[in-house]
């Protein structure tokens, strides 16, 4: 396994469409263990592989939320898609780490249920609320070329040091 580079904001892969995947072999494998690590690095609590300059549909997402009951979860879900969201949406602070030192307000879908595989091609469908929705859906958005600055009503630099509520 490996830390690899997040690129940062100009950087063109992350305005692309990444490309579908279509093997499951070693090479992917080791694309998501490398992705997982550099998250945990970052630390972020998601990675989509444009961030670290792969064209591809790979996302991954480590969660938990011991507040709210939610125990740790780590996802990787390869060819991501939601194909439903709810119609009840609420506003949250996002950052991100290909845009680092910026914060926003986005409004998302407060649930989701998203749809893709495994790193070995299984079928995968996952019902998700609350925050980790949210990851899911800004980690999407990076593997069609978008960014959260481009849905934020309201965009701000943060202090030295600081950070948002957290970093995806």
């Amino acid at each position: 396994m490996a830390i690899r580079t997040i690129v940062t904001v100009p950087h063109p892969v992350l305005r692309r469409k990444a490309r579908r995947v279509t093997e499951f072999g070693p090479e992917l494998q080791q694309l998501v263990h490398d992705m997982i690590e550099t998250m945990r690095a970052a630390p972020g609590v998601g990675l989509a592989a444009p961030q670290v300059n792969v064209s591809q549909r790979v996302i991954v997402v480590e969660y938990e939320d011991e507040d709210e009951g939610i125990p740790h979860q780590l996802y990787a879900v390869v060819n991501p898609r939601v194909v439903w969201a709810s119609a009840e949406t609420e506003w949250g602070v996002e950052g991100c780490l290909s845009i680092p030192g910026v914060a926003g307000e986005v409004e998302r879908a407060r649930a989701v249920t998203v749809v893709g595989q495994d790193p070995q091609g299984r079928d995968l469908r996952l019902e998700l609320e609350g925050w980790v929705a949210r990851i899911f859906q800004h980690e999407i958005d990076h593997l069609n070329g978008v960014l959260f600055t481009d849905r934020a009503r309201r965009v701000w630099r943060l202090e030295e040091n600081a950070a948002p509520s957290a970093a995806v």
